[in-house]
């Protein structure tokens, strides 16, 4: 039987496609740090409509704590530090390089769940994150492996591994927030979780917006038409993410989300019908036989 997890896991990798592709549109007129903004500030506002809508419904809300507030505001920032790390890995000369560090994610969130959480894996499914890791390597560098050997430890590597450290950790710190919660179903545990960490920061990164330069924050005002669209893209997106992640552990669902690499993939290779290389082949084989020993 097909856990609730997998499918929900799925849809959210697919609506973080469809936001990053929807952001990338704004970059044209905001900078990377306002255009990183947007996904917070425009997500907010569905975020609480979607968390009020499951209590109109019944869900009771659940009693929350400062283990909670802990733990969710460490992983907001966390989110953050990682988007700027990702963001510098972009700015430097191999920025392939970096991408491929920073899906080292799904490992790191292994290590840091085992310390944090206390989280065991058994070793089939530590083999799928192992596997799966090495087919998106081959897949995010143009020339595969090679890159990654030949790049040495600089801004490139550092960055990229920064990065997966903060969603890693992010991951790991939602998943240990919503499971702290005494009661409430899994829905509204993840709602009340997506909820703080969105609202910590659309105020934490507008404050220092504020104080780095105040017309980003018009220029943000200013994109509303197409930001709304962010804004729902990426909250449904998080609300797929916190949700699987209260149900299972976060590196499992991280590794699943990769699937979203698959699609694009077979959309570069069956509906634009442009040439893949042989590493990009190989690179989507090994992630499927990575995502199978996952799932089995």
């Amino acid at each position: 039987v097909l856990e609730l997890w997998v499918p929900i896991t799925i849809a959210a990798a697919l609506l973080q496609n469809l936001r990053t592709a929807l952001q990338q549109q704004l970059t044209s007129v905001l900078d990377a740090t306002e255009a990183s903004y947007i996904r917070f500030c425009y997500a907010v506002p569905f975020a609480w409509m979607y968390f009020a809508a499951l209590t109109w419904v019944g869900f009771r809300p659940p009693e929350l704590s400062w283990d909670f507030f802990g733990q969710v505001s460490m992983g907001a920032v966390c989110q953050i530090l990682g988007t700027v790390a990702l963001i510098r890995s972009f700015q430097t000369r191999n920025f392939a390089v970096g991408t491929a560090y920073s899906k080292t994610e799904t490992v790191q969130a292994a290590l840091f769940a085992a310390v944090i959480l206390g989280e065991s894996m058994n070793p089939v499914a530590l083999t799928g994150i192992l596997v799966s890791l090495l087919g998106v390597v081959l897949l995010s560098t143009s020339e595969g492996w090679r890159a990654l050997l030949h790049v040495g430890p600089g801004p490139a590597l550092w960055y990229g591994m920064g990065a997966g450290a903060g969603f890693g950790i992010s991951a790991v710190l939602y998943r240990g927030a919503a499971l702290s919660l005494p009661t409430g179903d899994f829905l509204v545990r993840a709602s009340i979780t997506l909820v703080a960490a969105t609202t910590i920061q659309t105020v934490g990164m507008g404050v220092y917006l504020f104080l780095r330069n105040r017309n980003s924050l018009v220029l943000v005002g200013q994109v509303w038409k197409r930001g709304v669209w962010v804004g729902l893209a990426g909250m449904l997106a998080s609300a797929g993410w916190f949700t699987a992640m209260t149900l299972e552990r976060a590196a499992y669902v991280r590794a699943l989300g990769q699937v979203e690499l698959l699609f694009a993939f077979f959309v570069t290779l069956v509906i634009f019908r442009e040439k893949v290389r042989t590493s990009e082949i190989l690179g989507a084989a090994t992630v499927v036989l990575g995502l199978v020993l996952l799932l089995i």
